[in-house]
């Protein structure tokens, strides 16, 4: 059975833009993973410590057949192969993937929450979501065009309309 689950994409290092549009080539073509839909490319002001350039960032839906830990770790092979280094909180990358939601399913786990605990504060997550899915209730109820409309456009652009990006 497949699965819609949704993965933000961002990163400020080493061509951004480039960064996340291989990685979505590369998400699309995991075994158990098909592509069903990309936002817009935005570029957002950085979370975390100072200093550090904008991020691009993205969200994609994809349908899988994967469980949700077995997605994460796909996740993390792609980000491991560009060259990600989690050496600190927030700090710059080369490329973040995170799984936002994955059907209806909550998830918690040491190694994986699902919804993603942060997304609702985040509109450099929110508002590439309703590019791709304006209508979704989150789990719990909570419709997504709400949260948007909440949190606001300040610190984020529109840099590019449709996937591929470039």
């Amino acid at each position: 059975m497949r699965t819609r689950a949704y993965i933000a994409l961002g990163s400020n290092l080493e061509q951004p833009e480039l960064q996340l549009q291989r990685a979505v080539d590369e998400i699309d073509s995991f075994p158990g993973i098909t592509l069903a839909g990309c936002s817009k490319l935005y570029q957002s002001d950085p979370v975390g410590p100072p200093g550090q350039p904008d991020y691009c960032n993205a969200v994609i839906a994809v349908d899988t057949t994967l469980t949700p830990i077995a997605l994460l770790d796909a996740m993390q092979r792609v980000e491991n192969d560009h060259g990600r280094v989690r050496s600190e909180r927030w700090g710059p990358r080369t490329l973040d993937l995170d799984i936002l939601l994955y059907g209806n399913e909550v998830v918690e786990s040491e190694r994986l929450t699902i919804p993603h605990y942060q997304m609702h504060l985040r509109n450099f997550v929110l508002l590439p979501l309703m590019d791709i899915s304006p209508d979704l209730m989150l789990p719990g109820g909570m419709q997504l065009r709400k949260l948007a409309e909440k949190m606001g456009q300040d610190g984020l652009s529109v840099i590019a309309e449709q996937y591929p990006w470039f």
